[in-house]
């Protein structure tokens, strides 16, 4: 689909995180000295070694985690956790639901009707191309289908922040690169803000409009990358020289962050 980004209205908010530090019992310092400012509507990546506190990092944006200093404001004013939708490394659905009422949970327990609960979590796993899948149960889907219905989930509320935490790590490469290009293509629709969590350099460098790269732990940023690429993204994308360009000065980051000469 030949998707303008520039023609779709912005429905994202801001991210602004300054001087974040956040420290576990042991002491063990996950993140330190984070500032990081997230546009409306804008796709960015964080990658780091494992430990890092890449996840960390994203559970105090989501609000599930407090940082111990620092500050964190999203949206005009710092509006409140409604506007969130989040997407974790597993699925986690429930498996005596099927997928519709698993896509219809958040909307049940914020209260809304059963009829238009149903009809928005009808239309959301419609738009994650899963709409022959609505009755099935989550044991009669495979892993793929799965992170279809969670994100499916993480849309139905029209959230204004997305944040997603390695979802496709767990998959086989074709599946995972299938998800990336439709991920992309929904944020192309929705222009919501995505901060998207990931190991892969291939995955962000594809998905993101901006690449962050942590160091070993503590976390702290080594590289904050605007990544040069043509919309719209497509699966050719992934075999140009300037693709690899882009990864190559990822990697180089990684490198850095992890202590080792580039």
């Amino acid at each position: 689909m030949q998707l303008d980004p520039t023609a779709a209205p912005l429905s994202g908010i801001s991210v602004d995180l300054r001087g974040v530090r956040r420290v576990f019992p042991g002491p063990v310092t996950a993140v330190d000295g984070i500032d990081l400012k997230i546009a409306p509507g804008e796709f960015v990546a964080i990658l780091g070694p494992s430990g890092c506190g890449k996840s960390t990092l994203l559970r105090i944006i989501a609000g599930l985690d407090k940082p111990d200093s620092g500050s964190i404001q999203t949206g005009p004013g710092g509006t409140g956790h409604r506007h969130i939708g989040y997407v974790f490394q597993d699925a986690y659905l429930l498996p005596w639901r099927n997928a519709l009422s698993n896509v219809a949970l958040p909307l049940e327990l914020s209260g809304e009707p059963r009829a238009e609960r149903l009809a928005a979590a009808a239309k959301a796993i419609e738009r994650v191309e899963l709409a022959d899948a609505i009755t099935r149960y989550p044991a009669e889907l495979s892993g793929g289908m799965r992170m279809r219905v969670s994100l499916a989930r993480a849309l139905v509320t029209s959230p204004s922040l997305l944040l997603l935490d390695e979802p496709f790590a767990a998959l086989d490469e074709i599946t995972r690169q299938q998800l990336d290009e439709h991920l992309h293509q929904l944020w192309y629709e929705r222009r919501m803000t995505v901060i998207f969590v990931t190991h892969s350099i291939i995955e962000a460098t594809f998905l993101a409009q901006r690449a962050v790269v942590l160091t070993r732990r503590p976390g702290r940023v080594v590289l904050d990358h605007r990544l040069d690429l043509p919309e719209p993204r497509t699966a050719a994308l992934r075999t140009d020289a300037q693709f690899s360009q882009q990864m190559r000065i990822l990697f180089e980051a990684l490198e850095r962050g992890n202590g080792r000469p580039a």
